[in-house]
């Protein structure tokens, strides 16, 4: 794997942004994707990691989701997806040893994330930014077992340790490095 530094040198993208006011230039990189699959290996979605603006933002997409309803979902600590539990990906990515939950306050952990939202159709799409210094977080992210995104079957209720109450895994993929 390359180095951290030379990974996001490697594949930073100058392209142009509309921003309200006018145009403007942020650096993006595409650093990580993956693709996120349900419990019977039927791709249901995608995951995009970037860095942007000095900071870490990942966006999914994911389609199949139960109508109008809040699903939990989370950073895993091992770069596996076994269907059809998904428990190969392990534990939420907790490098700090924090508890569980955004609304924890105490502070939440790494693998912690918003809930999707899914609308009428099934469909969630989500775009948040991941805590820390952007190199740190990479190299958390992509540590020798790597990672892995999870969605649950229900809302994450942000607050119980250690997985926020949200239910089942019903879909997994394996956030791999750009560069591979």
């Amino acid at each position: 794997m390359l180095p951290l530094k030379l990974l996001l040198a490697t594949v930073t993208l100058g392209l142009p942004l509309s921003a309200c006011g006018g145009a403007t230039t942020a650096q993006l990189a595409m650093l990580g994707t993956a693709t996120l699959n349900s419990p019977i290996g039927q791709p249901t979605g995608t995951a995009v990691l970037q860095h942007a603006n000095d900071r870490l933002e990942l966006t999914i997409m994911v389609t199949g989701l139960t109508p109008d309803q809040r699903h939990g979902i989370h950073l895993h600590a091992n770069g596996a997806c076994q269907a059809p539990a998904f428990t190969t990906a392990g534990p939420h990515l907790n490098p700090s040893m924090r508890q569980h939950g955004l609304d924890n306050p105490m502070g939440s952990h790494l693998g912690d994330l918003p809930n999707l939202i899914a609308n009428a159709n099934g469909v969630a799409q989500l775009t948040t930014v991941l805590p820390g210094d952007p190199a740190v977080t990479l190299g958390q992210l992509f540590d020798q077992d790597g990672s892995a995104l999870v969605i649950h079957t229900t809302a994450d209720d942000m607050r119980t340790d250690p997985s926020g109450n949200s239910g089942a895994r019903i879909a997994c993929g394996v956030l791999l490095p750009s560069n591979r």
